[in-house]
This record gives structure tokens, sequence and C-alpha cells, in this order.
């Protein structure tokens, strides 16, 4: 790893107490007696800032005057989480905030609870991207994070008296936000529509109508690395704010149509695209961000040239395209280079190819991203044009390459016909350097499934860097208590910038005296989430339970559904009699999901997941044995509360399915063991703690594919594992039968039509298995130090999941750079 050293802020508390005074005058106008908790926070970050600029300015001139290639991370999404704990603990301010606190007389916890958590991220591909750029910065790699300054987060989420999820808008810029620097001299000029012509035997484009992209800019702070990059989102504004003219005639809502139509574009993350216009607003918002973010680098690196030298471009910044969202980066870099420099199409072809990287996150079809001919045309015409001409330029390479012509049909980027349309991650895979997958498995099945016709053609395009995680967000900051008793048994903090010296836990594992201090943190926290939940959401919790979690995105892959069979089971035999409740180890069962506003079957799930913690948690039967919660709105801040207190992590996806997920290595790191099947990054969290320390269960991906090739979700075979498993019918019978419905036998029909007669996902094909490992996992939990034993070694060797590791890895495999000198 790179060795970082950097003196921790010499700053006293009294002087960072006068810093904040002088902030709550200036910035926000009132004095320390008249201040609120959010008046403190706002003054805090505010001379938080402060320090971090010096850093930030030199970051930057190193950047460009330096020899070193940034890393530009393209991101329709980043999920940063607060800011001000990450911020005061990189800047070395942590001690100096928390005197400063005492001096004036507000408690940390409320200032630090009076910062809205911007939900500008859907789930794990937001958070990565928030870790990556922590650990670039951590590491000294100078980059940018380009992404869009959402004004709206994704949703936000409430259920209604029926269970039933409701979307309601996150508007998280609803107080002051003191984090985000807006520069309007930065501005660029993004356009759309239009027609492109023939002028002096050249292609030229005439837009017919343009947005202007304003950025605000974010500091990212590295740890101890004297290092501060910058994550720039922007934002969407008119060029035409008002019409005065029509204004004056009393049409009040046309004088603003233009300002409101630009502004859609940067109004909310992810909009609902079953319509055709809200796929061509997530369209525009593609093209929005990634054109103005190439232009920017632009700018940045060669500052007030007018015919800049871009064949250098390449070793100026490399592009990392997060999925398959910011792919319209390659044909509108070609774009610039072609229309806007004159560059030809050979040169223009061989700086874009070395400037882009794809990183595919997915093995569904369905997030591949296959857009319209129609609608790209309609919004960029020459970007279709160019399209086109990289699928005429792929054809004929893989045609000279000698690819049959069936594999060359099933390539192409650009498909002819009546329905005409763009292959993204085709177009991804084709157009940059390298193409990597997210854990080892994943990374396998991508080459040898989802992208088999292309790794055939161009094996050496392809990588694997398996994800990881930030650990002084989700160690540090978020288990306090146990990042103490590592230090304290390691004799060291160095691991928070070396994560695999973690592994000098390992003989601790075998003290009891450590086993029974790490079995107390965990326990604490337990504690301490009980008092959070209650306070926050109004659950009475028993911390003295099994804490057993599933928190992630609603998706039937992740199978969330097996999760709450599994607990209607276990339910339906304490209410039968087959089991003595008090032979069972005391369970609390947590989940946290949002689904997609147009996920009918997600939104389903979580009803019935709502509706069973109903009836559960309100019948005596089950009382101090088994309850279920369901913390609404699931955020950064949930999760730091709940991963640390959890002693049993669900990560129950069907084999070949998930990409790696992050969450699991989240769990493993604070100390919880895993149920898992082997799937994404699963493999190699079992492989490094130990097939004794992770509770397998279920089908292999070939397993999985065997079935698949039986015709189990067309030939309705999902109903003879329902026909074959009482626990199993009896659970379904129960959701059917409307026990969890009020009677009412129609709310879950089509679930259980689902269930029984497709079950793609193979919900009821794993079923048995699931249950009989949990059998093994009450057994294991009651012999309480057996059990912290194997979370402390789950702790020991997670070290691996760093982020820092992934953008080593990125460094070494990928982008071929590394930290300013």
């Amino acid at each position: 790893m790179t060795e970082i050293t950097a003196p921790k802020s010499s700053l006293t508390s009294g002087e960072f107490t006068d810093e904040i005074r002088e902030q709550l005058k200036y910035t926000q106008g009132v004095t320390p007696e008249q201040a609120t908790a959010a008046d403190v926070y706002v003054a805090t970050a505010a001379a938080v800032r402060r320090h971090l600029v010096d850093s930030w300015m030199k970051t930057q001139h190193d950047m460009v005057n330096g020899d070193t290639k940034a890393v530009g991370y393209l991101s329709a999404e980043f999920l940063m989480g607060k800011q001000l704990e990450n911020a005061l603990l990189n800047a070395g301010l942590t001690e100096q905030f928390e005197g400063a606190m005492k001096e004036l007389g507000f408690d940390t916890k409320d200032v630090i609870d009076a910062e809205y958590e911007p939900g500008l991220g859907n789930g794990g591909l937001g958070r990565l991207a928030a870790c990556y750029i922590d650990s670039l910065a951590s590491i000294g790699v100078p980059a940018f994070g380009y992404g869009i300054r959402y004004q709206y987060g994704i949703f936000k989420q409430e259920f209604d008296e029926n269970g039933k999820q409701i979307e309601t808008p996150d508007y998280w810029l609803v107080n002051e936000e003191p984090w985000g620097h807006v520069d309007y001299n930065r501005d660029q000029r993004v356009n759309f529509g239009g027609e492109v012509v023939e002028e002096n035997g050249k292609r030229v484009w005439k837009p017919a109508w343009a947005v202007r992209a304003v950025p605000c800019d974010y500091m990212v702070p590295g740890y101890k690395s004297g290092r501060v990059n910058t994550l720039r989102l922007w934002t969407a504004k008119s060029y035409d704010e008002f019409d005065l003219l029509t204004f004056n005639k009393s049409d009040y809502l046309d004088a603003v149509i233009p300002k409101v139509e630009a502004e859609n574009i940067s109004k909310i993350l992810y909009p609902e695209d079953s319509t055709p216009q809200g796929k061509k607003l997530r369209l525009e918002q593609q093209y929005f961000f990634v054109s103005a973010s190439i232009h920017d680098a632009i700018r940045v690196f060669y500052p007030g040239e007018k015919n800049p030298d871009l064949t250098t471009l390449p070793n100026k910044i490399v592009f990392q395209l997060n999925d398959t969202h910011p792919v319209i980066g390659i044909p509108e870099l070609m774009r610039v280079l072609i229309d806007e420099y004159g560059y030809d199409w050979d040169t223009a072809w061989s700086i874009t190819n070395k400037t882009f990287n794809y990183t595919c996150h997915t093995l569904l079809p369905e997030a591949l991203e296959v857009w319209p001919a129609s609608l790209i045309g309609e919004l960029l015409p020459r970007h279709l044009e160019i399209i086109k001409k990289i699928n005429e330029q792929f054809m004929s390479e893989l045609k000279a390459k000698g690819v049959a012509d069936d594999q060359i049909e099933r390539m192409r980027i650009y498909t002819d016909g009546k329905d005409a349309s763009v292959r993204m991650a085709y177009l991804a895979t084709y157009g940059g350097s390298y193409v990597n997958g997210v854990a080892e498995l994943h990374s396998e099945l991508l080459k040898d499934v989802t992208l088999k016709d292309f790794s055939s053609v161009y094996p050496d395009k392809f990588t694997n860097v398996t994800n990881g995680v930030t650990p002084r967000r989700f160690i540090k900051l978020a288990n306090p208590r146990m990042s103490d008793l590592i230090t304290e048994g390691l004799g060291t903090d160095a691991w928070l910038s070396d994560l695999e010296q973690l592994k000098g836990l390992i003989p601790l594992a075998d003290d009891p005296e450590f086993v029974k201090k790490f079995a107390a943190v965990k326990q604490a926290n337990k504690n301490d989430f009980a008092a959070f939940a209650k306070r926050k959401y109004g659950f009475d919790i028993d911390p003295n339970t099994m804490f057993n979690t599933m928190i992630k995105r609603l998706h039937e892959y992740k199978r969330q559904a097996l999760k709450i069979l599994a607990v209607i089971a276990t339910y339906a035999d304490i209410k039968s009699g087959k089991v003595d409740p008090d032979t069972l180890v005391p369970r609390t069962v947590f989940f946290g999901a949002k689904a997609a506003p147009g996920y009918y079957l997600a939104k389903q799930t979580i009803q019935l997941i709502n509706n069973v913690a109903r009836v559960i948690n309100n019948d005596p039967a089950t009382k101090g044995k088994l309850h279920v919660y369901f913390p609404w709105n699931y955020n950064i801040e949930l999760a730091q509360n709940l991963i640390p207190a959890t002693d049993l992590d669900e990560q129950i996806s069907q084999a070949g399915k998930e990409a790696s997920g992050t969450g699991n290595m989240k769990f493993a790191l604070n100390g919880a063991l895993t149920v898992g099947t082997l799937d994404g990054a699963n493999v190699e969290i079992r492989e490094r703690v130990g097939a004794e320390n992770f509770f397998l269960f279920g089908m292999t991906e070939p397993e999985v594919s065997a079935l698949y090739a039986k015709g189990y979700d067309t030939k309705g075979l999902s109903r003879e594992y329902y026909e074959k498993d009482p626990q199993l019918k009896q659970a379904i019978d129960m959701v059917a039968d409307g026990t969890f419905s009020n009677g009412d036998k129609d709310t879950y029909k089509d679930l259980v039509n689902d269930w029984l007669n497709k079950d793609y996902f193979m919900t009821l094909a794993d079923f048995r298995a699931y249950m009989d490992i949990q059998a093994e996992i009450e057994e294991t939990y009651r012999d309480p130090m057996k059990w912290a034993r194997m979370a402390v070694l789950n702790v020991a060797n997670s070290g691996y999941f760093s982020s820092d590791r992934s953008i080593e890895d990125y460094l070494e495999r990928i982008w071929h750079t590394g930290a300013l000198k």
C-alpha cells in the first residue's frame, strides 16, 4: 500500500472554538447564545472548509502542473452520507470539535444530527463511488468525481397504514447546505436536439436548445494524506430564465417553461422511465453531466489554450465509466475532438479509446441499458451519426479478425430495423481500454456469459477489481468502540490506512479476554441501536436478542422474499405448536430497503414484510422470541447505526446474480457473521474469513444454470418445491389466505402467483437449504464465545475489502497512474 503520513492538526480546541464563534457571527448572524444546533453545524462546516482550502488548491495545482495522470470518475450517483464527521476526521479536527462543543454548550450528537443526509444515490453503485473518491484522496491520487447535484434525492420512503411504500420528495437542500461551492464562472453549455447539416464538407450540429451546466464543488479530503480532491456535481440552469413579454400577457406559467424544462434535468435522481418522457429525461441527464464533465476536464488541464494538443489528453486524465449511465461520453468526446478541435477520425478514436474505461456492475440484461436509436437521434443527432460510424468500424474490425457473421451480428453496437437501438454496454466495451467486473465470480461471468462474445475477441480488455469500502467511515466513524478495541489489540491505528493490518487480530481470537471485550462492544452497539430505533422510529427493540439484518435495495434477485418466507415458516411453527418458542434463540429481524417506484413485485414484497411484522410483533405467542422491524427510508445514517449492532448478516441473493455487494464487506468488517450463497463477493469473503466462519447455503451458479435449462421458470417447476415442503407450503398458504392482509386473499395474489408459476430467482428452490442453515446458525449462536471468536476472525481476515486496496488495483491494472509526489 502507498505509505500515508501527515501530521494531525495542531489547532487547539480553544482556537477551533474561536473559529466557530467567528463563523456563527459572520455566516449565521447569531451569537453562541442565540445559536441553534443547526447554526453550529453550519458554522463548524464553514470552519472545517477553511482548513481544507489550502490543501484543496495545492492538490489542484499539483494535478495540473505535475506529471501524474488524474482520474475522472463519472457516476450518476454519489451516495456520500453526512459530511461533517468525515471532514473533521480527515482534517484532524475531531478532538478539537468535541472540545469546542463542550465549551459552547452543545451536544456533539445534536450538531452532527442537524446535517441533512443527501440522498444522491440508490444503493451500492453510489456508495461505492463515494468510497472510491475517499480512497483516491487518502492515497493521494488526483481525481474528480463527476456527477449531478440532484435537487431531490432518490425519494423519501414512508409506509402507509397498509404497509405500502409511499414515495415522497427527498428535498435534501431544504436547509442550508454548507459543503458545496457553486461556481457560475466555470459553467458549461450543453446542447440538445436540432439537426446535422453539411457545411463546407463537414457535418455540423445545429442544436435546437441548450442548458447551462453550473458546477457545485465539494471538497473530498483524504485521511492523513494532505490531499483534497474535488467532487464536481452539475446543476442544470436555463439560459432563458424568464420570458417577460409572455408574463406581461398574463401567461404566467408559459413564461417560465424554459426554466422548468431545463431544471428538470437535475431535479431528481432516476426519474421513472416507463414512459417516453421519462426515458427522454434520463438520457438528457446522462448526456448533460458527461458533456459538461468532458469540457470541464479540457478546461482544467489546458487552461487558456485555444488550440490545445488533445493527443496528450490520455496522459492528463483517465475517465472511469461507473456502469452504463455515462457511456454517452464516448461519442461525446469523439464529437468534441472532431467537430470542435478538428481532429481526424482515427486520431480522435485513438484518444478516446485510451481515455475511457468501463466498470460493469451487473449481470442482469435489463441493467445494461439499450436506448432507442430514435430517441438518441431526437436529442443527440450528431452523436447518433458517430455511434453508427463507430459500429461500422467495429463490424469491419471484427470481419478483419475473422469473427463469424452470426457472432458479429450479436455484437452489434447499433442494431438496424424498425426498432433500431444502441447497446450502451457494448459501446463501452469496444470504446474503452478496459472492462472490469467487481468481484472474481462476477468478472468470470462477464467474460463467460454476459460479454462472452467480446471477451473471446478482446480477452486483454477484461480484468477484475473486487469492490471495497472505506474503513474510515464504516469502522472508525460508524463503530468507534470497535475501532478503539482494534487499535488497542494491534497497538497502532495505522490499520485505518492499511486495512490488511487487521490480520494482527488473528492471534487475539484465541485470547478469551479479547474475545469477551469484542462481545461487550457488540452488546453495547446493540444497546445503542435500540435507543436510536426508539428515538428515530418508535420501535421497542430488545437488545438481548440476536440482531439479524437484511439491508439492501429491494430487488427479486436479492431475495428478501426468501427471508420473509423463512420468518413466516418459523412463526407458523410457533403458532401450530410444532416448535416450543422457549427452545428458539430470541431473534430480531431487521429489513431496510427501497423499491423502485415502478417495480410492482418489489413493492408488494415491502408491503408483505411490513404486515408480517405487524402480525408477529402483536402476537403474544412470539413475545421475546421473534420480532420483525422495517425502519423506513434506509440510508447511510441507518446503516452506520445498524451494521455495527448486527450479529447475523443476510447475503442470500441467487448465485450468479449479485455483481459484488459491499454491504457484505461492511458487515464482516464490523463483526457480523454472514449467511449467504456463493454469489458476488461472498465467494471471496468466505475464502478469506474461512469456510468455518461463514454460513453457506444454496445452489451454486452452475446448479442455477442447470435448473434454468430444465425450464424452472417457464414450466412452473417451483410448484414442485411448494408441494414437497410442508414448511414452505404453509408459509405461502398463509400469505395467500390473508393471514397478513386482514383476511383479504387478493392482496398478495400476484406475488404468490409469481412464486408458484415463475419464481425466476429460485426463492422456493433454495428455501429448504436456507431453513437448514438457519438451524445451524441458532445452534452456533447458543455458544456466545464461539460466535464472538468467529466474529473476531471475520474482522481480522476482511482487510482485503478496503476501498484503498480496490483503488490500488485500479491504479495497477487499469489507470496506470499513482499518487502525486
